[in-house]
């Protein structure tokens, strides 16, 4: 089976300031790879090409075969994938059942004349993506809180919550930013619970992580970003003993062991 998607020599400069210098990678079906490096060395950018939100300088970036490049951000979500962000991105006021719907709006194709009327059918769709949204908040560890504000959780229940959302998209790949960022040891070993989970349902997943012991213990395979260059990228045995890569980042080979 080929890969979900390759990154093809894609490069992204800013007004002059190069972020990314012909990059390629790929990931596989079922995969779990991770993706590290120094602030600043464009792993954030790499995620918002993939995601629509930025146009590539240069290169090609394909999903299941077909290019994204010049897709809208909804429309690559509509082709199978999601993420989550650096920093929550959580709406102020609506409870934690209302944030998964968000993500499930996606299912919810109705008229504006249905809308307004509230036909039978809309009422029955709204009952069953209810049903989907509570579901996925149980599988989760979420259930207790669907009617709470999710703005008035800890962080780390706030970050299962954007998890949650993204994960009601139904999304094929699934591009986790930072996802131990914030979160206290006994809230990462939760989160890293969930991915493995995650995976095992069938879900593709690339994150980006600077927690060393987490995405190593995650990861099938590391990539290693640089100034805006791939550094090296393999196993994560083997990435975190490269001497490129413990020079640039990882600090000394004993301290990733």
């Amino acid at each position: 089976m080929g890969p979900l998607l390759e990154v093809h020599q894609v490069s992204k400069a800013f007004d002059g300031l190069i972020a990314l210098v012909d990059v390629s990678l790929a990931i596989h079906p079922g995969q779990i790879k991770g993706l590290i490096g120094p602030n600043g060395a464009g792993k954030t950018t790499l995620f918002n090409l993939i995601a629509g939100a930025l146009m590539p300088t240069a290169g090609d970036i394909r999903f299941r075969g077909q290019s994204i490049v010049g897709l809208s951000p909804h429309r690559i979500a509509h082709l199978g994938i999601a993420r989550t962000f650096q920093n929550v991105q959580i709406f102020p006021g609506m409870t934690v059942l209302e944030h998964v719907l968000v993500g499930l709006h996606r299912y919810a194709a109705a008229s504006v004349l249905a809308a307004a009327v509230r036909t039978r059918g809309l009422r029955c769709t709204e009952v069953t993506l209810c049903d989907r949204a509570l579901a996925l908040l149980a599988k989760l560890g979420l259930a207790a809180y669907a009617d709470t504000p999710a703005d008035s959780l800890p962080f780390g229940l706030q970050r299962m919550v954007e998890l949650a959302r993204a994960l009601a998209t139904s999304p094929q790949l699934l591009l986790l930013d930072e996802p131990g960022a914030g979160l206290n040891p006994t809230e990462k070993v939760m989160v890293g619970q969930v991915i493995q989970k995650v995976r095992e349902e069938g879900v593709t997943i690339f994150l980006v992580e600077h927690d060393m012991q987490m995405v190593m213990g995650l990861a099938d395979e590391v990539a290693v970003l640089d100034h805006g260059t791939l550094l090296a990228e393999g196993p994560p045995s083997v990435v975190q003993r490269d001497p490129r890569v413990i020079a640039a980042y990882l600090g000394e080979a004993d301290d990733v062991a």
